[in-house]
């Protein structure tokens, strides 16, 4: 335990104890329908004062054993804590203590515990009874966190199934509550109004879109600060907007302002130092999302909102997470706007229009939807269940959780049916990412750098993408000048020392970039031919480094952070790997693969012997004795592509089988059967030039029976047979069945013939087979036409006989014989 310890910025005792909040009103309520029903959902608006009163409301009452509050943030943690116990006119470890990653003051007096949501996980996996835990709380529910979500569900199936004793309470500021309230069944409670009113101030016209943010954010801060007396917090997406907004607005300040900066990666005396009150004059806080819940900024009466939010949002399709600043929905701007109504009347300045206001998002996604699930699969995994087994707010995507479990799988953390595995219990026991947690277990000497390293921001700046630069970094700092960020470094230190008991001492030792393949074994890049640096992931995705790059001649590299583009990710941060260590870490999973397949862009099939590790092909050779059987196979898949497209003597036959059996012979039949008709006449052929010659005729036959080609060609037969005894093919791809014939070899024919019961659409050819006449009706065209046929053929082919009377005269083909004199 550590010791405890004071928080200089808690307000005074005798100003928290006097002053009656929202909250008050409601505590009686609370704790009677906690009692009654031991589970509670209460919905306070900001400044309401749910945070601090109700977990000592439920301790003044009696209730048994701890209670465990959970805070999404360490700072809100430790200054809830600190805001409680001072209330009590204690220091904070006594009545009242916290746990947090990395820092705890509590001791065997405590009663209330303030913990960051990964620590009830952690409480829970290691106990599900919750020995000596009488109630849960669920602070600030509304952010929808990850560990939040899971918490509560597991915290339900342990009041469902070991502890019906346990209590637990959800608390919102601006969620709608109703469906939580259902779904956990329990009555819920409302406190109305806030500590303070807070008067909100809008943009009489849009933001002009080429007005940097920086400088809007500035200009509308100082009027506020001109208007309004008391301090100032200013809501901005990040690090670096704060900075920004920090250098533009210094030069600008009344005298009386103070600038101070607040961020998650700040130390925690810095983050300090932004919550103190001033002794004299005003300050003017430059926060991101940190202040928008569970802190009480003294002195602050006006908030500035840039009404933007940086929100991690996980791709399953490249399988990366990137950054966005969007809009801040409407839940959050009341957040935030609850800030300035903490400890007295307020005004809150944003920066959009009230028509605009309207067209925010109601609520932010929960992180379960849009959040990377990695995390959670594993906790499921060690859980021994599914997510549908659990009772969830929103469950998490089914695809999406699929390619967790096959991450975990990757790293050895769960086996090939996703049970836990002793590995996974190791990784899932440390507070890291399941990928970095993998790599710290079985990396060794170094691994801990490379981790912390990983887990926080860039420490250096344009200095390029290779990882090993901030390895060396972190030993030899004053070489890196003005490019190192000296805050991150101090936290990747101290985040590496402890992290350090954690690591294998007999691992293997490994590089750099053997230590990233083992926290990425999707993201190891193959580069791909020609000039540019662009690489093929193990994972299936494409990725490039920026052109100059120190890294971009490397053949094989580690990409440890990307920009998430599902197309072709920009390659932030990688590290050169050694084929050799590729070889050694991932030898079991590099296989020779025998591909034999059509090839789209060659129009033809490919044979090769492939060395492969995932998506990346190591070794590529031509494989010469693959099985006919199987060049048929993929020939099929280019017949697929390329289509079936029959020649004229396939084509008639086609067209016979479809008057006898239409269904049988469609193009959607033809299509689903392949493998069986076409398949085993396939040996030889493997391009599109192959393809284009192939009869199918033979193939297409095939598909009937002897006794079903015997009734195709009773009732559908093949050709005519003319008078002189000579097969002229009918073809039946029309409306009806045809022949072209010429005019002389149906001499004396009288009646139409016809096939299958239907008339021939005959076409008469001259002796020259040019087509003369189109007739159905060749007894009426002897009778009419042809006596005006008659003279143009004669004058045309006066060697061929030309009767007056065609229906009685002989067939022929011949011209007329000579006269022979003499």
């Amino acid at each position: 335990m550590q010791p405890a310890e004071a928080f200089p910025f808690a307000l005074g005792s005798r100003i928290t104890r006097t002053m009656k909040l929202p909250i008050d009103d409601v505590l009686p309520e609370v704790t009677a329908e906690l009692r009654r029903t031991r589970r509670l959902v209460l919905q306070a608006p900001p400044g309401a004062g749910k945070t601090t009163k109700v977990p000592l409301a439920l301790m003044e009452a009696g209730f048994d054993g701890r209670i465990i509050m959970l805070e999404p943030r360490r700072l809100a943690a430790r200054s809830a804590a600190a805001r409680m116990a001072e209330t009590l006119g204690e220091a904070v470890g006594q009545r009242v203590g916290y746990r947090v990653r990395g820092a705890q003051a509590i001791s065997k007096h405590t009663q209330v515990e303030v913990v960051t949501e990964g620590i009830l996980t952690r409480m829970l996996q290691q106990d599900p009874e919750l020995p000596g835990v009488g109630t849960v709380i669920f602070d600030e529910f509304h952010e929808r966190s990850l560990n939040a979500d899971l918490g509560l569900a597991l915290c339900l199936e342990v009041a469902g199934t070991l502890r019906e004793d346990l209590n637990i309470v959800v608390m919102s500021a601006t969620l709608d509550a109703d469906p939580i309230a259902q779904m956990i069944d329990a009555p819920m409670v409302t406190a109305e109004g806030r500590a303070f009113p807070v008067t909100p101030h809008f943009l009489t016209k849009p933001q002009h879109k080429d007005v940097r943010l920086e400088t809007a954010i500035t200009a509308l801060t100082l009027t506020a600060l001109a208007t309004h007396e008391g301090s100032a917090l200013v809501f901005l997406p990040g690090e670096a907007e704060i900075r920004r907004t920090e250098k533009l607005l210094s030069a600008q300040l009344p005298r009386d302002c103070t600038l101070a900066p607040l961020f998650g990666a700040m130390d925690f005396e810095a983050q300090q130092a932004a919550l103190r009150p001033l002794k004299k004059g005003r300050k003017v806080v430059l926060a991101t999302a940190i202040a928008e819940t569970s802190l009480t900024i003294p002195d602050i009466s006006i908030v500035v909102d840039a009404g933007l939010s940086r929100r991690a949002l996980f791709d399953a399709a490249s399988a990366m997470s990137r950054l966005v600043t969007e809009k801040a929905s409407r839940a959050e701007a009341t957040q935030r706007a609850g800030r300035a109504g903490r400890v007295m009347a307020g005004h809150c300045y944003k920066l959009w229009t009230k028509g605009e206001d309207g067209a925010r998002a109601a609520f932010p996604p929960a992180e379960i939807e849009v959040g990377d699930l990695a995390g959670l699969a594993l906790e499921l995994a060690v859980w021994g269940t599914a997510p549908q087994d659990l009772s969830f707010v929103t469950h998490p995507h089914p695809g999406r959780y699929e390619e967790a479990r096959a991450l975990l799988h990757m790293l050895d953390a769960v086996d090939a049916s996703g049970r836990i595995t002793a590995h996974g219990r190791a990784l899932a026991a440390l507070p890291l990412h399941p990928r970095l947690a993998h790599m710290l277990v079985r990396g060794g000497t170094g691994a801990a750098e490379v981790a912390a390293l990983l887990a926080e921001r860039d420490i250096l700046r344009g200095v390029g993408t290779d990882l090993s630069l901030r390895l060396n970094a972190l030993k030899t700092p004053n070489r890196f000048g003005g490019a190192l960020h000296h805050g991150a470094l101090a936290r990747v230190r101290q985040e590496a020392k402890r992290l350090s008991k954690h690591t294998a001492p007999n691992a293997p030792r490994r590089s750099t970039g053997g230590l990233a393949a083992l926290a990425y074994p999707d993201r190891i890049g193959l580069r791909r031919p020609g000039d540019a640096p662009r690489y093929a992931l193990s994972g299936g995705k494409g990725a490039h480094l920026p052109e100059g790059d120190a890294l971009a001649k490397a053949r094989l590299i580690v990409a440890t952070d990307l920009d998430g583009d599902p197309r072709e990710a920009r390659i932030r941060q990688a590290v050169a790997l050694g084929e050799a260590e590729l070889r050694d870490i991932y030898g079991a999973q590099i296989r020779w693969h025998a591909i034999c397949a059509w090839s789209k862009r060659e129009g033809r099939v490919l044979t090769r012997q492939q060395e492969q590790f995932g998506a990346l092909v190591l070794e590529d050779r031509a494989w010469r004795d693959a099985p006919p059987e199987d060049i048929a196979k993929a020939m099929l898949d280019g017949v697929r592509q390329l289509g079936v497209h029959p020649a004229p003597k396939a084509a008639r036959f086609l067209a016979r089988a479809r008057l006898m059996d239409p269904e049988n012979w469609s193009n959607a039949a033809l299509n689903d059967s392949l493998e069986e008709w076409l398949l085993p006449h396939l040996l030889g052929v493997r391009t599109a030039a192959d393809w284009k010659a192939f009869d199918l005729t033979q193939p297409l036959k095939s598909r009937l029976s002897w006794d079903e080609m015997q009734r195709l060609d009773a009732q559908v037969p093949a050709a005519f047979t003319t008078p002189l005894g000579r097969s002229v093919p009918i073809d039946y791809s029309g409306q009806a069945p045809e022949i072209a014939v010429r005019l002389q070899e149906l001499f004396g024919v009288t009646a139409h013939p016809s096939v299958a019961g239907q008339p021939l659409k005959l076409t008469l050819l001259s002796p020259a087979h040019r087509p003369i006449q189109i007739t159905m009706d060749l007894p009426g065209f002897w009778r009419s036409s042809y006596h005006d046929v008659r003279k143009d053929m004669r004058s045309q082919y006066p060697k061929h006989p030309w009767p007056e009377d065609p229906t009685s005269a002989d067939p022929t083909v011949r011209a007329k014989p000579r006269n022979r004199t003499g």
